[in-house]
């Protein structure tokens, strides 16, 4: 697979405030925003769940190229207005907001129609699937004034706050060597998916969007992020996750190269991502080391664990752990749900027109690491990152 295209990533819009026209078009206090879930898979019903269960939000339309996904959120979320093609729901005036949850080859295109739409966008991680597409992404969430926010659901998190206040904020970790991260077992995407013919409901043309015509085959469908034509395997949908943490806690969303090497290991069946993956992101100063797999790694906890000269910290979604030089232990435990403090935190930029904690410029800082990793895999060179391009 080729490297990255080499275009210039501008960073100028990243900081500037929700414009005085987004202000007035913010929902008032007591206005329940109407969804739409578009992308009803697994991981879009868990996350409209989760907006549901804060009371505060309607769901008006669910949105996929299958009917029996739709089905599927149908019997857990309700029976609001359906269709096949996301430009449907995104003209309904009972929508305010969306949940992206497709396959990420189609994260641009929803997320810049919906913007465009006057919609606000709650978006999946990675922000992008491929490197050049940021500049647009960030270019629309600005010009557009609504609130656009990345399902990095850490960044919503009472313990991860709390470890960037009591840890990072007094330097207790002395200077940081490097971090480590890990992170495995994966049964959905190591699960296998057995040849049958294309589902009469599924609109396999729509599907493949841009990526182009192929004839149908279920695992690009029903294990997409196998493939990296629409996701990007361990290295996307994991490292994303654990090199924003890394980012946020060191002040430092710009890595300046990566290696990586892995392969397909044990499951040769379809897929085409690899199955077992390590990388290296090199920061000014710090490394963060990644590793990861499909298959399950006893023993080995999903975790991000910082290594200073004063002390360690070992960060994870059920909390954390600093141990300082001479032994001495502080634990935080996580405090109530990720999913729900995440979901609440973009509802309440709804109504006040603030920033979310995942903001997009934040979600295509975290996701950079992602297309640099993916760049060297692919290439087996170093991918640098310098003056907004990655070359390899």
């Amino acid at each position: 697979m080729p490297s990255q295209p080499r275009r210039t990533f501008s960073r100028a819009l990243a900081g500037a405030a929700l414009s005085a026209a987004s202000a007035r078009r913010v929902l008032g206090a007591n206005d329940r925003p109407g969804l739409a879930l578009i992308g009803c898979g697994r991981r879009g019903r868990e996350v409209m769940e989760a907006f549901l269960k804060t009371g505060r939000a309607d769901l008006r339309c669910l949105c996929d190229v299958y009917d029996a996904q739709r089905a599927r959120a149908r019997s857990l979320l309700g029976q609001p207005f359906e269709c096949v093609a996301h430009e449907e729901a995104l003209a309904r005036r009972d929508v305010d907001a969306v949940l992206i949850a497709t396959a990420d080859h189609w994260h641009l295109d929803i997320a810049l129609d919906a913007l465009r739409a006057g919609k606000h966008v709650y978006l999946e991680k990675p922000a992008t699937h491929r490197f050049e597409e940021g500049a647009a992404l960030l270019a629309a969430a600005r010009s557009s004034g609504r609130v656009c926010q990345v399902g990095t659901q850490q960044r919503s998190g009472a313990h991860y706050r709390r470890a960037k206040e009591e840890i990072f904020g007094p330097g207790k970790l002395g200077k940081v060597l490097f971090v480590r991260a890990a992170w495995s077992g994966f049964p959905w995407q190591a699960r296998a998916i057995p040849k049958a013919p294309k589902p009469d409901g599924l609109d396999w043309v729509r599907y493949l969007g841009r990526t182009g015509h192929r004839d149908f085959e279920m695992a690009r469908y029903d294990s997409w992020r196998c493939f990296p034509e629409y996701g990007g395997g361990v290295l996307a949908d994991i490292l994303n996750h654990w090199a924003d943490v890394a980012q946020w806690m060191m002040d430092d969303p710009a890595p300046v190269a990566a290696v990586a090497a892995g392969g397909i290991y044990q499951l040769h069946d379809h897929r085409v991502n690899p199955d077992t993956v390590n990388a290296i992101v090199q920061y000014k100063d710090w490394n963060l080391a990644f590793e990861s797999s499909v298959l399950p790694a006893p023993n080995v906890p999903a975790t991000v664990v910082f290594v200073g000269t004063h002390g360690t910290l070992d960060l994870s979604r059920d909390g954390f752990i600093y141990r300082n030089a001479v032994g001495a232990i502080l634990h935080r435990a996580a405090e109530g749900s990720l999913e729900t403090a995440h979901v609440t935190d973009f509802l309440d930029s709804l109504k006040t027109g603030k920033r979310p904690s995942a903001d997009v410029a934040i979600g295509l800082q975290g996701v950079l690491p992602c297309h640099l990793a993916r760049a060297a895999y692919w290439s087996g060179k170093r991918a640098r990152y310098a003056e907004g391009t990655i070359k390899v």
